[in-house]
């Protein structure tokens, strides 16, 4: 079976549109290949981030990690961190390990290997580069109104009526 196909467009235009600010990151350099601590079979490290300039209303923040490239209809959530206080504007490297290595309020959503953690890069082998997505969704609301028991898509839905504004950067992986 072959796994040729079209590369998948950039998810985050086709969403309803929100302001932008930054976000950047020890870790993940925009557009190039992720470092090994950010792959499956090197740590399942989440990357630092920082980001700043959310949009005035600004609550909460939402973190995410997708890879759209994966040869699903679905894509593939690596991660999803729901409710950071309004106050905290980074991340530091090794901070989706667990619920318990995330600020105070913050939880984590399964991911789609089935763990409330970080999941590193891990395309099938031979398969075209994949994209993975590092999000900063700010948030007018203080609690995004879900628990840790939703998939991601179900933060993701929630996500289009209550974002106010997305910071984005993205590495690449392929074995």
């Amino acid at each position: 079976m072959s796994l040729e196909r079209p590369v998948t467009p950039d998810p985050y235009p086709l969403l309803p549109a929100a302001a932008s600010f930054s976000v950047t990151s020890d870790d993940v350099t925009d557009g190039a290949p992720l470092k090994d601590d950010q792959v499956n079979a090197h740590g399942d490290t989440s990357p630092q981030l920082s980001w700043s300039g959310a949009p005035e209303g600004t609550r909460s923040y939402v973190v995410t990690c997708y890879d759209p490239d994966a040869p699903i209809v679905s894509g593939f959530w690596h991660w999803t961190v729901v409710d950071i206080p309004a106050d905290v504007t980074s991340l530091d490297a090794g901070a989706g390990a667990s619920d318990d290595t995330l600020p105070e309020g913050a939880f984590h959503v399964r991911n789609d290997g089935g763990g409330k953690n970080f999941m590193g890069a891990a395309p099938p082998e031979g398969d075209q580069p994949h994209r993975y997505f590092f999000v900063v969704h700010a948030v007018g609301e203080e609690k995004l109104g879900v628990d840790g028991d939703v998939s991601p898509a179900v933060v993701g839905f929630n996500l289009a009526f209550k974002t106010l504004g997305r910071a984005i950067v993205h590495g690449t992986y392929q074995h």
